[in-house]
């Protein structure tokens, strides 16, 4: 078996991760755990600045030398501090943005914790979680009754771009907040996020959305007999 450890931002993310991600692939006994960013002594979740997210790799990849670490991060509201985050900026593909983020990160990450370069998989999703719950607006709708009758005008939303990752990542034309403007009774990140990813599934979403089903293939790679753990 192989234990993957994977740094969330948040709730959402933890509970996506622990209830569609994980069990896929747990038949290929790749073991998936989420876990919160520690953001203080005391406090986990919330803003995720590059120095705490090295912090907690590099803690994380020493305190369990047979493990994975991966992250689930938005690019939307990404921190300037993150390495290459100007390049990054500069560039208008949205794919080859998080890929010179990712690209890096993963420097800087194994830099900092001295490990193998195998024991680090970073990913930034485009442009944040909610962009994925696009990938199957029926689905996604039949989590509220009420919800039916905003079908069609996310459909056009979804219509508009090229794949859900590139809808785009202003305050007001985010996925999220798409969804919450849109939306009635309101969409509620931690309650219906994880909902709605169950119903539409991994399989949709990796269909549709190209940066995260990459990612999903590489932790699938992971399998028994592709990882060599060190320390």
């Amino acid at each position: 078996m192989v234990e993957v450890i994977v740094l969330a931002e948040g709730q959402t993310e933890e509970q996506f991760i622990k209830r569609v991600v994980a069990p896929v692939l747990r038949p290929l006994r790749v073991f998936v755990k989420p876990q919160l960013l520690n953001t203080s002594p005391n406090a986990q979740g919330g803003a995720v600045t590059f120095d705490r997210l090295q912090w907690n790799a590099r803690n994380t990849l020493k305190g369990h030398p047979d493990a994975i670490l991966t992250t689930f991060l938005d690019l939307y509201a990404l921190d300037t501090g993150f390495p290459a985050f100007a390049e990054a900026k500069s560039k208008t593909n949205v794919h080859e943005r998080v890929a010179c983020l990712e690209t890096a990160l993963h420097q800087q990450i194994i830099q900092g914790a001295g490990c193998r370069p195998e024991r680090f998989i970073p990913h930034i999703q485009p442009y944040e979680f909610e962009g994925l719950l696009f990938a199957d607006v029926e689905a996604l709708c039949a989590i509220e009754p009420e919800w039916h009758a905003f079908c069609e005008r996310l459909a056009r939303i979804r219509e508009g771009f090229a794949t859900p990752e590139h809808i785009n990542d202003g305050y007001a034309s985010k996925p999220s907040q798409r969804l919450a403007n849109l939306l009635r009774p309101q969409y509620r990140k931690t309650r219906h996020g994880p909902l709605a990813a169950e119903r539409i599934t991994l399989a949709v979403m990796e269909t549709q959305c190209g940066h995260f089903r990459g990612w999903m293939d590489t932790l699938r790679a992971a399998c028994p007999g592709h990882h060599k753990a060190v320390s």
